[in-house]
């Protein structure tokens, strides 16, 4: 399969070596942040095949990226380490993304044209049709993903976005990363229509749906937006469907809306087993291998964890800056 998509053996090795690494950073977060070391932890758990499925489609040297908060594992692969992760979780002086302001998830950086994100769900997508409409203008050939939960496909922002986008014919790629809750409200109670695909027709560009748990299928989803994005033909809607394998925060109890055997059930269909099961039968992974890589990850992210509890927090003569405009850097 991974031939045919143009994909080589090595590329899926490092896809699924990223999404080992991204679903052990997000259970040290979560270990963190129960031991009372980090106040907050946002899971990213059954998302891992949509983050690869966009990472390897993109170019890494110009495109830019409006995320939200469940694209840890986009954010490893396009540049940034464990070390910067947790820096970010511990609000440290040296985190990339915001040097200690913003709370875990809100991922902006510069060094890989990512913008940076707001709490207010939803308002990227409007940063990236910005960004998409500044590059008609200046004639870049740039493409711009932006990503959001289902939830946040509900508001005001996504149509206008998506509205202005169409109208242009704007090279933005529209990823609603379904996962069937907005915290606690089921896909039911948000979507009447059933499908948040469906709405790009509205728009005048392409919706399609594919299963967020398999990375081949958002791969190649991925690349056709982003080819038809570069040919001048406009924006894409992807769907991806899949479950939030974890709460929706470190604060949530999510055994108030779903039960045990739902969240069993679905964790059958957890994008990294099912990936691995592909590369076993491909012959491409061996378990040798996989505990070397695993050894290395863990290796990393033990020494990231050491590093972000001793670094040091940020300034506070330094609240004010970003926020007012002054002389400084002219």
């Amino acid at each position: 399969m991974h031939i045919s998509l143009g994909l080589t053996d090595e590329q899926v090795l490092e896809m699924y070596r990223y999404m080992l690494m991204t679903r052990k950073l997000d259970d040290r977060m979560w270990l963190l942040n129960r031991a009372g070391s980090i106040p907050f932890a946002i899971s990213c758990q059954g998302h891992e095949a949509i983050h690869m499925g966009v990472a390897y489609t993109l170019n890494h040297e110009k495109d830019w990226v409006c995320p939200y908060y469940r694209d840890l594992g986009l954010m490893l692969a396009l540049g940034q380490t464990c070390r910067d992760q947790l820096l970010f979780a511990f609000a440290r002086k040296e985190d990339p993304n915001s040097g200690g302001r913003q709370m875990p998830g809100h991922f902006g950086d510069r060094r890989f044209r990512i913008l940076s994100g707001s709490s207010p769900v939803g308002t990227q997508v409007l940063h990236a049709v910005g960004i998409a409409y500044g590059g008609r203008l200046t004639g870049s050939d740039h493409v711009v993903f932006t990503s959001c939960g289902e939830g946040s496909a509900n508001q005001g922002d996504f149509h206008e976005a998506c509205n202005f986008a169409g109208v242009h014919r704007l090279p933005v790629i529209f990823m609603v990363e379904n996962n069937k809750y907005a915290i606690s409200v089921p896909l039911r109670k948000q979507v009447a229509g059933e499908s948040i695909a469906a709405r790009a027709n509205g728009y005048g560009f392409p919706g399609v749906t594919v299963d967020g748990t398999d990375v081949f299928a958002v791969y190649q989803a991925m690349k056709e937006a982003v080819d038809r994005a570069r040919r001048g033909e406009g924006p894409t809607l992807i769907e991806a469907v899949t479950y939030r394998l974890q709460p929706h925060s470190s604060d949530d109890d999510d055994s108030s809306y779903r039960s045990r055997d739902e969240v069993d059930l679905a964790k059958k269909r957890d994008p990294i087993q099912l990936f691995r099961n592909y590369l076993v039968e491909q012959g491409l992974l061996s378990d040798d291998y996989e505990h070397r890589v695993i050894a290395r990850i863990t290796k990393e992210i033990n020494e990231a964890t050491e590093y972000a509890e001793q670094a040091p927090d940020p300034d506070p003569s330094d609240l004010y800056r970003y926020i007012y405009a002054t002389d400084e850097g002219r």
